[in-house]
C-alpha cells in the first residue's frame, strides 16, 4: 500500500484549523448562541388537529393575536403541532392559546400537553450541560492517558475541544436554535470523534513498536494510511443516515442531525490531522511506547 504523506501538510492543516477556531470563538464571543426554549425558559404547547394543519396559517394567526416570537413546527404527523412561546408567556396564556387556535380552525383542536420552563430551570440546564461536556473531556483524557500515553491523551482532548468549538461556532454563525437535542448531539460527537481517534492511536502505538528505525512522522503517516479506509467508510455511512434524518426527520430532530453532520465531518478531519499533529509537536517517539522490562527478566532469559 502506498503511504499517503498526511503529515507533510500538517502546517497547512494547522492554519486551516486556526482559522476555523478564530471564526467560531469570535462568533461565540460576539453573537453567542441562539438559545432554545430549554435554556431560556418559556411555554411549550402541543395540540392535535382533526384535519391536516397549515403551519403558515397558524403562524399568521398567532402573529395577529399578539403571540410574537412563537415557533410553530410539525410534531410527528401533519395533524400534530408543537408551539413554543418565548419567555414572558405563562402557562395560563398557553391554555388561552387553544381558544385562539380553535377560533381560526373549522375542525376540532385538542390540547395534548402544556409545559412551562422557567428561566431559572433554563440557567440550570445550561450550567449542567456545560459541566457534562467538561466532565466528558476530563474522563476521556484520563482514559487515553491510562490506555496509551499522556501525549496521546493531550492530542485526543485537543481534537475533541477543536470539534466541539467548531460545531458550536457553526450554530452561532448560522443562528440555528441551540436546544437540548443539539447538546445531546455534541456529546455524541465527542463519543464518535473519540472512537475514531482511539482506532488511529492504537495503530500508531502498534507501528511505533514494530517499525523501530522509522522516524515518528513516517510512522504516523503509515498508521493513518492503514486506517484511512475504515475511517472513510464509517464516516460516509454515518453521514448518509444523518442526511436522511436532516431532510426527512422533521423540525424536532433537524438541529440534532445538523449538529451531528458537522461534528462527524470535523471529527473525521481532526482524527487525521489535529490529534496526530499535537502528538508530533509534543515529540512523541518510540521510547514513549516501549513496554517496560521487569528487573531481573534479562538475567532470567540468559539462564539455561
Amino acid at each position: 500500500m502506498k503511504t499517503i504523506r498526511f503529515m507533510s501538510r500538517r502546517w497547512l492543516a494547522l492554519v486551516f484549523s486556526g482559522v476555523l477556531l478564530l471564526v467560531a470563538i469570535g462568533s461565540l464571543a460576539t453573537k453567542q448562541l441562539n438559545w432554545g426554549l430549554d435554556f431560556t425558559g418559556g411555554t411549550l404547547v402541543e395540540v392535535h388537529y382533526s384535519e391536516t394543519a397549515s403551519l403558515s396559517a397558524i403562524r399568521n394567526t398567532l402573529e395577529t393575536k399578539g403571540y410574537s416570537g412563537a415557533t410553530v413546527v410539525s410534531f410527528g404527523t401533519d395533524r400534530d403541532v408543537l408551539i413554543r412561546l418565548p419567555q414572558g408567556y405563562s402557562d395560563k396564556e398557553g391554555a388561552a392559546l387553544l381558544v385562539t387556535l380553535q377560533e381560526s380552525f373549522d375542525g376540532a383542536v385538542e390540547l395534548r400537553r402544556i409545559e412551562f420552563v422557567g428561566p431559572q430551570v433554563g440557567d440550570e440546564l445550561r450550567e449542567q450541560g456545560g459541566l457534562a461536556m467538561l466532565l466528558a473531556l476530563a474522563l476521556v483524557m484520563l482514559y487515553i492517558a491510562f490506555r496509551f500515553q499522556f501525549k496521546f491523551a493531550v492530542g485526543a482532548v485537543v481534537a475533541l475541544v477543536h470539534d466541539v468549538l467548531i460545531t458550536l461556532g457553526f450554530f452561532s454563525v448560522t443562528g440555528m436554535e441551540f436546544d437540548l437535542t443539539v447538546l445531546a448531539a455534541l456529546l455524541a460527537v465527542i463519543g464518535y470523534s473519540l472512537n475514531d481517534t482511539i482506532v488511529v492511536s492504537d495503530r500508531i502505538r502498534e507501528n511505533f513498536r514494530k517499525l523501530r528505525r522509522t522516524d515518528p512522522e513516517e510512522v504516523i503517516d503509515i498508521s493513518l494510511t492503514e486506517t484511512l479506509g475504515r475511517t472513510l467508510v464509517t464516516s460516509l455511512t454515518t453521514l448518509l443516515v444523518l442526511t436522511a434524518l436532516a431532510l426527512f426527520g422533521g423540525e424536532m430532530i433537524n438541529g440534532f442531525a445538523i449538529a451531528l453532520i458537522v461534528g462527524v465531518m470535523i471529527g473525521t478531519y481532526s482524527s487525521i490531522y489535529v490529534a496526530a499533529n499535537v502528538m508530533l509537536m509534543m515529540g512523541v517517539n518510540k521510547e514513549d511506547l516501549m513496554i517496560p522490562v521487569k528487573e531481573g527478566s534479562e538475567q532470567e532469559d540468559l539462564m539455561p
